[in-house]
Formats: C-alpha cells, structure tokens, sequence
C-alpha cells in the first residue's frame, strides 16, 4: 500500500453532516488534509460521501453460496460465550465482501448471532481486508440477546431455556456470580496487602522481596476468576458496550431495567418491533443508542410481526439516537445505502439520511474520531459516485480506503 496527494473535487459533497457544492478534498498519507473551496487541478470529480459503515453484520460468517450448515453464526455448545471472537470464524473470501466495498460499505461491526445469551465479542473489521491480518479495527465489546432467538431451538440444544423469565434468571445468576467472586478476590487482596504493609513497617522483607509478595498477591487475584468470568466482569464494569439484540416493546424495557440494574453500557439492536415513541424515548432517557434495522427484510419469526416501515415515523420523532444495518446475510451488506429510503419517505433531509449509515454509525462503535466524516485529520475513507448516490443508477466511480484507492 503506497500513500501519494491525492486531490478530489467534490461537486457536491455530503460530508456526514451537511451538504455542500464545490469542494475539493486533499489527501495525503491515509489521512484527510483540507476540505475547503480551494481551487486545485483534479483529474477526481464527482460527488462525495464517506464511506459508509454497517453497525451490525454477520459478514463472512454466513457466506454466500455455500448451505446453511456452513454457516458460523451461532455456536450451539454453550449460551453464555463472552470470549467467542467472530474473527475467528469469518472467510475473508466471501464474495459479500467485495460486493459491499462496491458500494462503499468500507467497515462492518461483525457480531455472533443471537441464538445465544451471550454470544461473544463485537469487532469492528476492514471489508477490503485480504484476510485477519490487518483487518481489524477496534474491539468494541459484546454481543447479547434478549427475547424469542436465546430461547428458540432449546429441543436442539439440552439444557437451554425455552422461556424468556428461565433466560432472564440464568443471565442475572451468571452476573452476579461474576461481581461477587470478584469481590471476593478483591477484599482478599486488600486483606494482603494490608498484612504485606504492616509487616514491611516491621522490617521483615526488603524491597525486592516486598515486590515479589506484591506480585504474588495480584497474581493470586487474577487467578480467581476464569478467563470467561474475567469478559463477564468486563462486560459489566462499563469497559466495553454490549450490542443487545430485542426486537419487541417489553424486551427493550427489560433491557432497561437491565441497565439500571447493573449499570451496564449498551446500545438496542434491531427494535423493530418499537412502535410506540414512548419506547423510543425511554431508550434515549437511558442513554441507549439504537442501530435500527434489519430494513426490507422477510419477519420470519412472530416478535416482528408489529415490525413496519412505518415504524421510522416514532423512530425519528423520539429523538434517540441511531444508526442503521443491514443484519448480513439477512439483508446483504451492499444494500445498506437502500434503507435510506424509508427516511426520505418521512422528509429527512439527504444529508441527515447519509448521516445514518456514515457519522452516527461511527458514533455508536467509537470510531468518529477516525471514520464517518470527511473533515481534516480524519481517515481518508471515502466513494466518489457517478451521481446522486439516491439516484437509483448512483454507482462508484472511485472507491478510497484509508488513503488507498481500491476501486476506479
């Protein structure tokens, strides 16, 4: 990968926030270096987006063209996984792959399904990536499910729950297991500390043998815990956000709850059962970002049968905040630029409707800092389109990754 200026004129530009005509965007080293009205020679001209980001997928783990039993979405073996890293079971020769960086779709938030309590990690991944090697981005925290998906399947897979309160139990008992084990180990330790101290005052080690005790004392710490009782603990001290799939009303209610409870960092995947503003506008009372979506897909299973396009109206009123997926495979990543649609019907402007799939969803996973708008000092990760990227025949004519062009 070689880094050079690279000089794109924008006849109009929507950065991620606004909408603007005649702009010229330098970029130099992988990273954006002006955005201004600076008139430059550019053999680039179009109009420009950032690239977009899909919040939550399940690219490369259910790959197309290959049958459903190769799909490595869901393990069965356990419901409370924390560890499970998606990356480790994601083909980056899935052809999805190409096809989303076709359209732009640049960056995926990769999660397991929800056919488990807990499924495990939330990784934010490069599509353009070859392979594993360079292709993660950021380890953004967990993957949790509440409502009908945990509970179905249990005749397949003994020793599940095949209700909601069974799941609800098991999930808060495994919690605080967690927190008291932890505590224990904790007090424990200060316990040790405190004895190591007072008998320091007393003379009886020196300095390097002090240091060694210490040592010992905080190894015996981290001993006391699994390395899955350790996720748990993470995922419940607000050091990462878990990404909780609920679909219907009551659930993202008990999800709030949940976060009351034990004070949890999360966001509301999927809510598109929501059809109430109240729902909504409890979720934004509670701090909870939504990533909205699957949108234009088949409601299979009876929690979506209030789910409807029409639901974006409440969703927009309440004035939570959200972002939109696709839920790949359930809707393909490349079409993550068609849900747009539903928000245009409700009269959002072009340039709040891009804002969904660039600057909120790098909001949601952390990443506006680097990714989501096309500012100064940002990652230069951006398409160039043929037209109107709502035109239905809008189509990359360049495609920008970091810097790099990998597609013209």
């Amino acid at each position: 990968m070689s880094f050079s200026k690279t000089i794109i004129h924008a006849e109009l530009l929507y950065d991620g926030k606004r909408k603007s005509t005649d702009a010229t965007i330098v970029v130099e080293n992988g990273k954006i270096v002006d955005v201004s009205k600076k008139k430059y020679k550019s053999g680039i001209i179009g109009i420009v987006t950032p690239a977009f980001i899909d919040p939550h997928s399940h690219i490369g783990m259910e790959r197309q063209g290959e049958p459903k039993e190769e799909s490595e979405v869901d393990d069965t073996l356990k419901t409370i996984t924390p560890m499970q890293n998606p990356v480790d079971s994601i083909y980056f020769d899935d052809r999805a792959f190409t096809e989303a960086v076709d359209f732009g779709v640049l960056y995926s938030c990769v999660i397991p399904g929800s056919g488990n309590l807990i499924g495990g990690k939330a990784i934010t991944i490069r599509n353009f990536a070859l392979n594993r090697n360079g292709a993660v981005v950021d380890d953004f925290g967990f993957k949790m499910a509440l409502g009908y998906n945990p509970r179905a399947g249990y005749k397949s897979k003994p020793g599940r729950h095949n209700t909601r309160m069974g799941n609800a139990s098991l999930l808060e008992k495994e919690f605080s297991k967690v927190l008291r084990k932890e505590k224990q180990a904790k007090i424990k330790k200060e316990k040790a500390l405190f004895h190591l101290h007072s008998e320091l005052n007393g003379k009886k080690f020196s300095n390097q043998e002090m240091l060694q005790n210490k040592a010992w004392i905080n190894d015996e710490y981290k001993l006391a815990l699994s390395a899955e009782e350790w996720a748990l603990f993470e995922l419940l001290t607000v050091q990462k956000t878990i990404k909780v799939h609920v679909h219907k009303e009551d659930d993202a209610l008990y999800l709030i709850d949940l976060k009351k409870k034990y004070n949890l960092k999360i966001t509301a995947e999927h809510a598109s059962s929501i059809h109430n503003v109240e729902i909504f506008r409890e979720l934004l009372k509670n701090d909870i970002p939504v990533v909205y979506g699957p949108m234009s897909s088949l409601d299979y299973k009876v929690e979506l049968h209030k789910a409807s396009y029409k639901n974006v109206i409440p969703l927009m009123d309440s004035g939570v905040q959200f972002g939109l997926m696709t839920d790949h495979p359930v809707v393909l990543a490349h079409h993550l630029r068609d849900s747009l649609k539903y928000f245009l019907i409700q009269e959002m402007s072009p340039e709040k409707a891009i804002s969904l799939i660039t600057f909120e969803n790098a909001r949601i996973l952390n990443l506006e800092d680097r990714l989501g708008t096309i500012e100064t000092g940002k990652d230069a990760s951006l398409i160039v389109w043929n037209q109107d990227p709502f035109h239905l025949g809008a189509f990359p004519i360049l495609v920008m990754a970091e810097g790099n062009i990998i597609r013209n």
